[in-house]
């Protein structure tokens, strides 16, 4: 288990995370997501031990990882921008990391076929969803205990991120990596994340596994014989709209109470509609604004 125990980090006189605190399960594909600027790049970078918190620890298996050699061999990140030197190739960062990790050269070269990459060219030449490619290869065939992504679909076209998405779930079925990904593609995550955690005014403001969370609201759309108004709902509802006589909302609670409740008011119809990933990052941030 990844274990984040009261971490703060600032930049000079800015703040990015205050007293977090987050424990990541193993063998989890986590997602952790945030509006731009919530700090979820600093998390991920003093989760790989690039970057020493200011307080706090992080913990992988009860190790600190700054400056711990044995537990970042088991890591490996992959940032927004990775660094490679110029005329830098594909096949020359598989040799390097050979030295590092217990890295599986034939699946590597697997993964260039499949992304039909060129793992003999410099990588600067490369186009920005080659680049994201070529190191998310080289990633897969270092088969770490810990994998932490930075926007890992970023520039990858809907194949590429099929394929991708497949193969982080074998990774973690095969050999129980508990990756961890930074993304703005809530749709992406929702089809691969098993956990998440919400990163916002630098700390965790939500979280947990991630369909028991999405069970946790619901989503109605009911017709009425009248015009109806938010008041008139015997329940608060998180969101509401209403078209003419059909009347949208989001709701918390139990859903069989919730049902009861809306059948008293005799509608011409109801029904329920899923609340995707990204739905419920919009209704987490947006009342997380209105309670402050």
């Amino acid at each position: 288990m990844i274990e984040i125990k009261d971490v703060e980090k600032s930049y000079g006189k800015q703040r990015v995370l205050s007293g977090l605190n987050l424990s990541v399960p193993d063998g989890s594909v986590f997602g952790m997501v945030g509006v731009n600027g919530a700090g979820k790049s600093t998390l991920l970078r003093l989760m790989a031990g690039v970057l020493k918190a200011d307080r706090g620890e992080i913990l992988y298996g009860g190790k600190d990882v700054f400056d711990n050699t044995d537990v970042k061999k088991e890591i490996f990140f992959l940032p927004d921008e990775p660094y490679y030197g110029s005329n830098t190739t594909g096949r020359q960062l598989a040799e390097w990391y050979t030295a590092y990790y217990a890295f599986d050269s034939e699946l590597f070269q697997k993964w260039c076929g499949e992304f039909a990459l060129n793992d003999a060219a410099p990588i600067q030449n490369f186009s920005k969803g080659m680049k994201r490619q070529i190191f998310i290869a080289l990633a897969l065939a270092a088969r770490p205990k810990y994998l932490l992504l930075d926007e890992a679909f970023d520039g990858l076209d809907p194949n590429a991120r099929l394929q991708f998405k497949r193969a982080l779930i074998g990774l973690s079925e095969e050999t129980g990596c508990t990756t961890v990904i930074a993304s703005h593609s809530l749709r992406e995550l929702s089809d691969i994340c098993t956990d998440f955690a919400l990163i916002g005014g630098g700390t965790v403001t939500d979280g947990g596994n991630l369909q028991d969370s999405l069970m946790s609201v619901h989503k109605f759309q009911a017709a009425f014989d009248r015009m109806v108004g938010k008041e008139d709902f015997p329940f608060e509802c998180i969101k509401f709209e209403c078209a003419g006589r059909v009347a949208k909302f989001i709701v918390r609670g139990n859903k069989d109470t919730v049902i009861k409740q809306i059948e008293a008011m005799h509608p011409l119809f109801v029904e329920e509609i899923a609340v995707d990933f990204e739905e419920y990052f919009l209704i987490e941030t947006e009342q997380g604004r209105s309670n402050k």
